[in-house]
C-alpha cells in the first residue's frame, strides 16, 4: 500500500512538473534540451535537475547531479528506459525521470 501511495505521488509531480515547465518554456520561446532527447552513443553533462522533494532525491541519489558526465549507451525498443553510463557504472532510467533532467 505504502509503495502504490510512492508511485501515485510520484506520477502526480511528473504530470505537474510537465504543465508547468511546458508553460514556462512557451512563455520564454525556448526549449531546453533534455536527457530523454540524448541520442544513443551521445555523451552530455547535466545543467540542472528539476522536480520536487523526494522525486528530485531520488534522482540524486542515483548520482545524476549537475555537471555530471553522462554516455547514453542504449535504449530499449520502445524507448523505455535508457541505459546510462555514470560515474563509471551503468544505471537505467525512465523516461519521466529523464525528462527532469537538463542537459547541455
Amino acid at each position: 500500500m505504502e509503495l502504490e501511495m510512492i508511485n501515485s505521488h510520484t506520477k502526480l509531480n511528473d504530470t505537474n512538473w510537465k504543465n508547468g515547465n511546458e508553460k514556462r518554456l512557451r512563455q520564454r520561446g525556448s526549449v531546453m534540451k533534455t536527457l530523454k532527447d540524448v541520442k544513443v552513443g551521445k555523451t552530455v553533462v547535466i545543467a540542472k535537475v528539476h522536480g520536487e522533494g523526494a522525486l528530485r532525491r531520488r534522482i540524486m541519489d542515483m548520482g545524476l547531479t549537475k555537471g555530471t558526465e553522462i554516455y547514453v549507451r542504449k535504449v530499449a525498443p520502445l524507448g523505455d528506459p535508457m541505459e546510462l553510463n555514470v560515474r563509471g557504472y551503468e544505471l537505467s532510467v525512465r523516461k519521466a525521470d529523464a525528462e527532469m533532467i537538463e542537459v547541455l
